[in-house]
């Protein structure tokens, strides 16, 4: 992990600053929340700023504790700017993505970090396939295995839709760190061959179910 980044720190008091004044300000929280009617009305913002709202601390904690355990491996890895682009593109994506799956259901609202942290997470995997992960913070993993069981575990959990878990915006935000780190680094198409092709499998399989009218 080494030495927090000062973008790291500044990525983490952004998403606490702007999601403890959702907590005291309903008003507030509901104006900035990706939400299908809104959007729909022309708040598009809403794209970028429902990513720094979080629905209570333990949310906030979880998302925010994983960026600050991978942020290092892409900005050791492709720098600070490479780093921003991939987050905020990763945000993007995936309430894009939710917006593709939702977007007939104008009751659906989201919040969350979770797509552009899960951006961060499977770049850092792609530049660092040798790591070990910890399952559930415990039971060590290789992080090509988890990256790949994870993809799969969304598409389920997108199939089934019966919790409110956001997985679109995971998928999407996966998805765009995976597209971004390769941008910034093709040298792993040469160096991880075998990792751009596993981790892209989830995401092929993905298009065609939906491309089959199957999710």
């Amino acid at each position: 992990m080494g030495e927090l980044s000062i973008v790291t720190l500044i990525v983490i008091a952004v998403n606490a600053l702007i999601s403890f004044k959702g907590f005291s300000d309903q008003k507030f929280f509901n104006k900035y929340k990706f939400n299908i009617a809104d959007y729909k009305s022309g708040s598009k913002y809403q794209l970028i700023t429902s990513g720094f709202l979080h629905v209570d601390i333990s949310h906030l904690f979880v998302n925010m504790l994983t960026l600050y355990f991978f942020a290092n491996v892409v900005i050791y890895g492709l720098g600070s700017t490479a780093f921003v682009i991939i987050y905020l593109g990763s945000l993007l994506l995936g309430n894009m993505l939710s917006y593709f799956f939702h977007k007939e259901d104008y009751q659906y609202t989201a919040v969350g970090a979770s797509g552009a942290v899960m951006g961060i997470l499977y770049s850092a995997i792609l530049l660092r396939p040798d790591m070990t992960l910890g399952l559930f913070f415990v039971i060590p993993m290789p992080a090509y295995v988890f990256g790949i069981g994870y993809l799969f575990y969304t598409i389920y959990g997108m199939k089934r839709r019966r919790d409110n878990i956001g997985h679109d915006a995971h998928f999407g935000g996966a998805t765009a760190g995976y597209l971004l780190t390769m941008v910034f680094a093709p040298w792993v198409f040469e160096s991880h061959l075998l990792m751009v092709i596993l981790l892209a499998l989830p995401i092929v399989i993905l298009f065609y179910l939906q491309r089959t009218g199957r999710i």
